[in-house]
C-alpha cells in the first residue's frame, strides 16, 4: 500500500488560520462580537468543547464554581433536577445528580495547539518565544503606529515586508544577527514553504507548526489579520498581511537558531518521535464535559425561568390610559433598561421605546474640524451617505503640555522644567477633585450641541468621495417609516417625541469605544438622534408618511438627545426649534428626566465599592460624575456586565418587572407586522449585535487570560490601536477583568412576542441569522400575543414551556432593595 502524500497548501492554511484568530479591530473600532465566531457552524456545546481541546481555552465556569453557585441557591435544585430529567430521564436522576454534586474529575489536559513548537524547548532547550517575540512585536508596533511614537517608521507607503527589505538593504544595522536569514530575505524572495523546510523539514507538520506559531501570539496575529481585511480601520492606513508577518517571523526564528547553534542543526521534524493528533480531528465528549453542560444549562434556566414566569403574570400599571406627556426612543442597550424604568416611574404618563441606537439612519459623520469620516451605524453596513457638521462655534480645548514640541530634545527639557511641574500639580489635584479635561474621552464632545448638520441633500446637491451628502426625500421617508413601524409607534403621538442616543465619558480607558453604542460602530448615537429627529420633523416627510398610514400631528415635534451612560446625564439638541407650547412642556419634562437620571445613578452605584449607595440620590449622582472622569478609576462603568436577555415585544410585556439592568429591550408590535417583515430586520441585527455582546462577555468572563484581556492595570497602549502587558507582550483581545467581574456567564435568551409559525419562518429567512438559534448560541422563546403561552425553540421547532417558578416577590419601592447588596437580584414584580 502506497503512503499517502501530504501536500501543504499555503493559501488554504493561511485562510483557515485567519478564520480562527481573534477578529478584534483596532481600539477606535472596538465592537463586541462572538469570540469563538470560527466555531459558530457547530452546536454550542460541541463548539466550546472543540475550542477547549484544540486551543486550550477555558469555556465554562469550573466544576467547583458551579457547585458553589448551587450551595448559594443561585442554581436552584428544582431547576437542576428538571434539567437532569429532561436530558437523562427520571431513572437516571439520582446517578447524574451525584455526579454533578460529588464526583471528582481530573480536568487537567494539554491542548493540541503548541505541541510541535514545544520541541524547541524539549530537544534544543531553546525558548524561541522569548528570543523572537520582543523584536517581532516592536517591529510590528512601530510599523502600525498611529501617531503615538516619537519617531515614525523609516519606510512608508510600501508593504510591510517590502519596507523591511528596504531597511535591510540601506541600513548599517540589521534586524538579524546571522547572515543566512538576511540573505534569504534579500536574495531569494522566500516563500513560507521554503522556510518551513529549513525549520521543520517534515511537510506533514507544516500546518500544525504555523498554527502553533501564530497562536503563541494570537493578539498580534489577529490584529494583522483584521487590518489586512479592513485597512480602513486604521486612520493612517498600512499595507500589511498575515503572510508577510509569518515570513518575517520564520526568518527571525531561523536567525535565532543559527545564532545559537550555527547553520548545522537538524530540522525540528526529525526530533519529534510521536506525531501529534491532527489539530481538527474529532473531539470526543467526556463525562466531565457532559457534567459541565448540565450545570451550565441549569445555571441559565434558573434565571430564565423566573423571567418567563414574570412575563406571564399580571403587572400593576403596565399600561396607562390617556394622553401621553411625552414619548422617548432609546437604544435597546441593556444599560437603558433601568433609565426607561425610572422615566416611567417619574412620569407615569410618558411612554418609552427601544430600538437599535443608530435609529435606522446609516451614514458617515464628519465633525467640522475632523479630518476623517466616522461610521455611525452597524459594522456590517456600508453607508453611501455623509452627514457633515457645519456652523460649530466650539474650539477644541487643548492641554499645553500635550504638544509635539515636548518630543524634541530642547523643547522637551524646557517643557518638563516648566509646564511639567504644573502638569504634576494638576495630576495631584485630580486625585481629590476629578474633572473634565481635554484628555477626557467624552460622547458630549462628539458633536457641538449648537451646530448644524447637512441632512437634506436636495438643498446641497453635493457628492464627496463617492458619498452623497445628506438624504433625498424618499430616503428620509423610508427611514422614518421603517423606524416608527418597527417599534410600533404609528399613532397616538405625544406632543414631544425624544430620540435619545447614548455614549459615555471616561479617562485613561483604551476600551472607550466599547462603552459607546455598538449599533453606531462604537460611537455615540447623538448625531443619529438629531438626524432622525430632523427627518421626522420635515413637513414633506410627514406628508408622504400620511399617505402610508402614519399621521404625525403638526403639533408633535421630535427632539434629539444624548444619554451619557457613565455620567448619567442627558442633554438635548435643537431645543430652540420647539414651539412655545412644546418648549414649556419640555421644561416640565426635564424635571422628571433629571430625577430619573439621579435615581438611575443611585441604582448603578450599588455595584461600586467606592460609593455609599445609602446616600441621597443627588449626592450619589455627583459622585458618579466625578468617578467618570477620575484618572485613577479602572471601572468608570460596568458597561454590558450581567446582560442576559433581549425582549422583543410591546413595553407592557416587561413593564412592571425589575430586571436589574440585564435586558436589551426592543420595542415591537406584532399587530403592525403580522408577516414578520419588520421582525426579520430586528432579529437580523439583534442576533449578531446583542448575541455578540453577550458571548464576548461570556468568554471574557470564563477565560479572562486567553479569551479576555486580563486586568487593565498593567496595560500599555500600543500604537493607539491595541493594548498589551508591558512593552513586549502580546496584544490583549477581549475584555479586561474590570468589565466582567460581576458578569454571570450565561447565553442570552431572546424573547419574541409573536406566533410560533411567524417567528420560525422569520428566523429561517437568512442562514446567518438562523445559525445563531439552530446551533444554540442564543436561546429563543416566544410569547403568544393573546394567551401569553410560552414556547422554547429546540431542534428546529417550538416546544411548549411551563415555568417552574409559580410566584415572584413584589416590591413597592426598589430603592431600599438597591441599597441592600451588590450581587445580582432575582426578578421582582414592581407595584407601581
Amino acid at each position: 500500500m502506497k503512503k499517502q502524500l501530504v501536500v501543504f497548501d499555503e493559501h488554504h492554511v493561511l485562510h483557515d488560520i485567519k478564520h480562527f484568530l481573534p477578529a478584534q479591530a483596532p481600539l477606535k473600532d472596538f465592537v463586541h462580537h462572538n469570540t469563538l465566531h470560527a466555531f459558530q457552524h457547530l452546536k454550542f456545546y460541541q463548539a466550546i468543547r472543540n475550542a477547549s481541546e484544540i486551543f486550550g481555552y477555558k469555556v465554562s465556569l469550573s466544576l467547583g464554581e458551579f457547585r458553589t453557585l448551587f450551595e448559594e441557591n443561585r442554581i436552584r435544585e428544582d431547576i437542576l433536577e428538571n434539567v437532569l430529567i429532561e436530558n437523562k430521564g427520571i431513572s437516571q436522576l439520582a446517578k447524574w445528580k451525584e455526579r454533578l454534586l460529588s464526583k471528582t474529575y481530573n480536568d487537567h489536559h494539554l491542548p493540541r495547539i503548541g505541541y510541535v513548537r514545544s520541541y524547541w524547548k524539549k530537544s534544543y532547550h531553546l525558548d524561541l518565544d522569548s528570543v523572537v517575540h520582543p523584536k517581532l512585536f516592536r517591529i510590528l508596533c512601530s510599523y502600525l503606529d498611529q501617531g503615538i511614537a516619537i519617531w515614525s517608521f523609516p519606510v512608508r507607503n510600501q508593504g510591510f515586508l517590502n519596507a523591511i527589505i528596504e531597511m535591510e538593504r540601506n541600513s548599517f544595522t540589521s534586524f538579524f544577527k546571522t547572515p543566512r536569514a538576511k540573505k534569504l530575505l534579500l536574495n531569494t524572495q522566500p516563500q513560507i514553504t521554503d522556510l518551513l523546510k529549513i525549520l521543520i523539514g517534515d511537510e506533514a507538520l507544516f500546518e500544525h507548526y504555523l498554527y502553533d506559531q501564530q497562536f503563541a501570539h494570537p493578539g498580534w496575529s489577529g490584529m494583522i489579520s483584521a487590518v489586512e481585511t479592513q485597512p480602513e480601520t486604521l486612520l493612517d492606513t498600512k499595507q500589511v498581511s498575515l503572510h508577510d508577518l509569518i515570513i518575517l517571523e520564520l526568518l527571525l526564528e531561523i536567525d535565532a537558531i543559527d545564532a545559537q547553534f550555527g547553520t548545522d542543526w537538524t530540522p525540528l521534524g526529525n526530533k519529534i518521535g510521536h506525531k501529534p493528533t491532527a489539530l481538527f480531528a474529532e473531539v470526543e465528549e467526556t463525562e466531565l464535559s457532559e457534567v459541565l453542560r448540565l450545570w451550565q444549562t441549569a445555571f441559565e434556566w434558573t434565571y430564565y425561568d423566573q423571567v418567563l414566569a414574570g412575563l406571564q403574570m399580571e403587572k400593576v400599571g403596565a399600561k396607562k390610559a390617556g394622553p401621553k406627556t411625552f414619548q422617548a426612543m432609546f437604544c435597546i442597550d441593556d444599560r437603558e433598561c433601568s433609565i426607561r424604568r425610572h422615566f416611567e416611574t417619574q412620569d407615569p404618563h410618558c411612554e418609552t421605546f427601544g430600538t437599535p441606537g443608530f435609529f435606522g439612519v446609516e451614514f458617515y459623520y464628519q465633525p467640522e474640524d475632523g479630518k476623517f469620516y466616522t461610521k455611525v451605524c452597524p459594522v456590517p453596513v456600508k453607508p453611501k451617505f455623509l452627514v457633515k457638521e457645519i456652523g460649530s462655534t466650539n474650539k477644541r480645548p487643548k492641554d499645553v503640555h500635550f504638544t509635539k514640541h515636548s518630543h524634541s530634545f530642547y523643547g522637551g527639557w524646557l517643557i518638563s522644567q516648566t509646564l511639567g511641574f504644573w502638569s504634576a500639580m494638576k495630576l495631584f489635584i485630580n486625585i481629590f477633585r476629578p474633572s473634565m479635561s481635554p484628555a477626557t474621552a467624552s460622547s458630549l464632545k462628539h458633536m457641538d450641541r449648537f451646530s448644524k448638520l447637512t441632512i437634506d441633500y436636495e438643498r446641497l446637491k453635493e457628492q464627496e468621495n463617492g458619498l452623497q451628502v445628506g438624504f433625498m426625500l424618499d430616503e428620509m421617508v423610508q427611514r422614518v417609516e421603517g423606524l416608527l413601524k418597527s417599534i410600533g409607534l404609528v399613532k397616538d403621538f405625544a406632543p414631544i417625541v425624544y430620540a435619545i442616543g447614548h455614549g459615555s465619558s471616561s479617562v485613561n480607558n483604551p476600551h472607550y469605544a466599547a462603552y459607546d453604542c455598538g449599533a453606531c460602530s462604537g460611537r455615540a448615537g447623538s448625531v443619529n438622534a438629531r438626524v432622525i429627529s430632523s427627518m421626522a420633523n420635515n413637513p414633506q416627510v410627514r406628508e408622504e408618511l400620511r399617505k402610508r398610514g402614519i399621521d404625525i400631528p403638526d403639533t408633535t415635534q421630535f427632539l434629539g438627545g444624548l444619554h451619557d451612560t457613565t455620567r448619567d446625564d442627558i442633554i438635548f439638541f435643537d431645543e430652540e426649534s420647539l414651539s412655545p407650547a412644546n418648549l414649556a412642556q419640555h421644561k416640565k419634562n426635564l424635571i422628571a428626566i433629571d430625577k430619573a437620571t439621579d435615581f438611575n445613578a443611585k441604582e448603578r452605584s450599588r455595584r461600586f465599592e467606592s460609593i455609599d449607595t445609602t446616600q441621597n440620590e443627588v449626592k450619589i449622582h455627583e459622585l458618579i460624575r466625578q468617578r467618570s472622569v477620575s484618572l485613577f478609576e479602572p471601572r468608570p462603568e460596568l458597561n454590558h456586565a450581567t446582560n442576559a436577555l433581549c425582549i422583543i415585544g410591546k413595553r407592557e410585556l416587561s413593564k412592571g418587572l425589575f430586571l436589574d439592568r440585564r435586558s436589551f429591550l426592543n420595542s415591537y408590535d406584532y399587530t403592525i407586522d403580522p408577516d414578520g417583515n419588520a421582525l426579520f430586520s430586528i432579529l437580523k441585527a439583534a442576533a449578531p449585535v446583542c448575541g455578540g455582546i453577550n458571548l464576548e462577555y461570556y468568554f471574557s468572563r470564563v477565560d479572562n487570560q486567553k479569551l479576555g484581556a486580563g486586568t487593565k492595570l498593567p496595560h500599555n497602549v500600543m500604537g493607539l490601536f491595541g493594548v498589551a502587558n508591558g512593552i513586549d507582550g502580546d496584544l490583549r483581545p477581549g475584555l479586561p477583568s474590570q468589565m466582567i467581574e460581576v458578569h454571570d456567564p450565561v447565553r442570552m435568551l431572546i424573547i419574541v412576542e409573536h406566533y410560533n409559525e411567524v417567528v420560525l419562518k422569520t428566523i429561517q429567512k437568512a442562514q446567518e441569522t438562523y445559525e445563531w438559534f439552530e446551533n444554540d448560541w442564543l436561546n429563543l422563546v416566544t410569547v403568544h400575543p393573546t394567551t401569553k403561552a410560552l414556547s422554547v425553540f429546540k431542534n428546529g421547532t417550538f416546544e411548549p414551556y411551563t415555568p417552574i417558578t409559580k410566584s415572584l416577590e413584589t416590591v413597592n419601592d426598589i430603592m431600599p432593595l438597591i441599597e441592600s447588596h451588590q450581587t445580582n437580584f432575582p426578578v421582582y414584580l414592581i407595584n407601581s
